[in-house]
């Protein structure tokens, strides 16, 4: 299984980094010791000061697949849930500016948060979802797949170029603008539409 994750597809995300609004999307991966389930607690890395939570929805993939066309693209993922990229921001800066990968600030132990999935029907309107991330009861990022730059078929047709997808892998699909750091004795706790999918705590 691995994790491959979609970086600015939310312009109002990508402007409050300072980066660019991408023309294609922006692609990352996470090993799968990169997993951590919904209930398990996250323990602060004692390699970073400086950890930011970014909320995003996560579709699982149901069929194996390479150079997949966009139209028959939804054939390829069955399942939605909302999870957590941690990025070690300090981590992320210092690479950057020196031009290196930065592997290190987004791929490491437990930094990819997945809660529980539900079916995506044929009356799910995936250009219509919302979902919300609360940090100690308070609301701290929102968001909705009609703000996607690029959608979710758009992205398993783009990613399928690159890497064969395979039944179980993960694809994390972006954030919305509001991420911000996070520390020990958070609670978070996520949601799609009105429904709690993810909740755990930083210790």
């Amino acid at each position: 299984m691995k994790i491959i994750c979609v970086g600015r597809n939310y312009a109002d995300h990508a402007k409050e980094l300072k980066n660019e609004v991408p023309t294609e999307p922006v692609l990352f991966m996470k090993p799968k010791n990169a997993l951590l389930q919904n209930g398990h607690p996250f323990y602060y890395p004692e390699f970073t000061s400086n950890l930011h939570y970014e909320c995003e929805l996560v579709l699982r993939v149901s069929k194996n697949g390479k150079h997949i066309q966009e139209k028959f693209a939804d054939k390829y993922y069955d399942q939605i849930a909302v999870g957590i990229d941690f990025t070690a921001r300090d981590l992320q800066d210092q690479q950057k500016a020196k031009g290196l990968p930065w592997e290190i600030a987004k791929s490491f132990d437990n930094s990819a948060v997945v809660g529980n999935f539900i079916p995506i029907t044929a009356e799910t309107d995936k250009k219509d979802i919302n979902f919300c991330l609360y940090k100690n009861k308070q609301l701290a990022q929102q968001g909705n797949t009609k703000d996607l730059l690029f959608s979710f078929d758009y992205l398993v047709s783009y990613i399928s170029k690159f890497f064969t997808l395979n039944i179980g892998d993960l694809i994390f699909t972006g954030t919305p603008a509001g991420v911000g750091p996070a520390v020990i004795g958070d609670n978070f706790e996520a949601f799609i539409e009105d429904d709690s999918l993810l909740e755990f705590s930083v210790k």
